[in-house]
């Protein structure tokens, strides 16, 4: 039945048989037999299929997601626990945003491992609403964003402050832009909006990409000051700056996470810039 559990997992997630069924590498005629087989076994229907991709969730779906996710998480530590001798090796995954992922945790990441040798760290780099989604999920178990998201179950923690930037040189354009779930997005679509900018935009859904084409000398865009360094540009007014955050979910973690995440806002404090709002 575990399988099934992790099967509906994903396909709760997707809303999706056939997505499903690439991330679980199996076919989707698999999927719809294990959703099949956990609805006989429920005695109640968990998915409305009306023959169109994309499915819909019933409110028994609802209820058995919100403890299935926890009920993942507790085996994956109950494995973890058996299969360490001594020391319990516990894993921690960490989703970040583009700018903080490439700009200030390379720094965390050394002191964490320093800190915390039984965690086994991994990272993921996405853009913010993704991060948030993903904590929500319980995909990853600490998020940096660059947006101030929220959700029901989600605790931010406000870290150091950013400053953007305009970088480039707006006479040649075109505007090197990112995608609108993304951290900057907001700012660069005001800024537009404010100086009345209908210039060509390239969507990039990469900050990386973005930074080298502007030290090729391609392109103008809305950046972090961090990332500008090589870079012409334009400090831009208070407005332009916005906090990174941290979340955890509500839900009480493990120990060592809990502790993760007091050490990561004593960093931000030791760090710079930080922000003494806690939401």
């Amino acid at each position: 039945m575990f399988k099934w559990l992790e099967t509906f997992k994903v396909v709760y997630e997707t809303r999706n048989f056939s997505k499903a069924s690439e991330i679980l590498f199996i076919s989707q005629p698999t999927v719809s037999s294990q959703i099949k087989q956990l609805e006989n076994e429920l005695t109640t229907q968990l998915f409305i299929r009306s023959g169109r991709k994309e499915v819909l969730v019933t409110p028994q779906a609802d209820i058995l997601y919100e403890r299935v996710v926890d009920l993942i998480d507790d085996w994956e530590n109950l494995y973890q626990a058996v299969q360490t001798n001594q020391q319990q090796i516990v894993r921690c995954v960490i989703g970040a945003s583009h700018t903080f992922a490439n700009y200030m945790l390379p720094s965390l990441l050394i002191e964490l491992h320093q800190k915390f040798p039984q965690i086994r760290f991994s990272v993921q780099m996405m853009n913010s609403l993704e991060v948030l989604q993903a904590t929500e999920h319980h995909s990853v178990d600490l998020g940096f964003i660059e947006k101030p998201l929220s959700a029901v179950s989600i605790k931010r923690f406000p870290l150091m402050e950013d400053q953007l930037v305009l970088a480039g040189d707006t006479e040649k354009g075109p505007w090197l832009v990112r995608e609108n779930s993304s951290g900057v997005y907001y700012y660069t679509k005001r800024f537009l909006e404010e100086k009345d900018i209908k210039d060509p935009v390239m969507e990039i859904q990469n900050n990386g990409i973005i930074v080298s084409l502007l030290k090729q000398g391609f392109g103008c865009s809305l950046i972090s000051e961090r990332a500008a360094k090589g870079i012409s540009y334009q400090v831009l007014d208070d407005s332009f700056k916005r906090n990174f955050y941290l979340l955890k979910r509500k839900a009480k973690a493990s120990e060592e996470i809990e502790q993760c995440t007091e050490f990561i806002c004593e960093w931000s404090k030791r760090s710079g810039d930080f922000t003494s709002e806690m939401l």
